[in-house]
């Protein structure tokens, strides 16, 4: 099994990262081989539909998003965690979501997904359900927790205090690890749901 991990913070050891780190201290104790990449600070651009991918397979500018992929196509899960801004995700993190799941041609029917919020105070559900709607358009089950994923904390260091949550995202992540390998055992013996054609319609005529 592996498992790919975004930290979609400008702090590469915030409280963001924190938190990605009780998770992948879960998944290496279920022998879930974990990646880690931090985009938060990185300078990347948004989607500017030029459809340069749907030719190529990736991509038209090369940065992260290009990075990402291929560790993207061989997860079994995915963990995309941000910190809240307004009640939403960071922008470079939506810009990032955005590229990677519109460019990348292969399928992401049945690999697991999971986002991870963390704020000082309020806006968590909502980015939480932000960041979910990405798996959701994709064919990939949203693995969940005793409660919604989500993590307090302002300076660094700060999270650790929020026991609650530690114990929400470490649970989400044995709750990850559950339906990697259940799903995993299910291909084997049934293969994947074959999907009726998708007519594509559009409101206007």
């Amino acid at each position: 099994m592996k498992v790919l991990l975004i930290n979609g913070s400008p702090k590469a050891n915030g409280n963001t990262a924190y938190a990605l780190s009780q998770m992948a201290e879960v998944f290496s104790a279920e022998n879930v081989q974990v990646q880690t990449l931090h985009v938060g600070s990185q300078a990347i651009r948004g989607c500017i539909g030029c459809l340069s991918c749907r030719k190529t397979g990736k991509c038209v500018f090369s940065d992260a998003v290009n990075e990402a992929a291929e560790a993207f196509r061989d997860a079994d899960g995915l963990v995309v965690a941000s910190p809240v801004y307004y009640a939403s995700a960071n922008g470079t993190l939506v810009s990032f979501l955005d590229r990677l799941f519109y460019s990348t041609p292969f399928s992401k029917q049945m690999k697991v997904g999971a986002s991870v919020v963390v704020a000082r105070r309020g806006g968590c559900s909502a980015t939480y359900d932000e960041l979910n709607k990405y798996f959701t358009i994709s064919g990939m089950p949203v693995a969940s927790s005793h409660y919604w994923n989500s993590v307090h904390g302002w300076v660094p260091g700060e999270a650790a205090q929020d026991e609650e949550g530690i114990a929400t995202v470490r649970n989400l992540a044995k709750n990850m690890t559950f339906l990697m390998k259940s799903i995993a055992l299910g291909k084997e013996a049934y293969g994947l749901p074959e999907y009726d054609p998708i007519p594509r319609t559009s409101f206007i005529r």
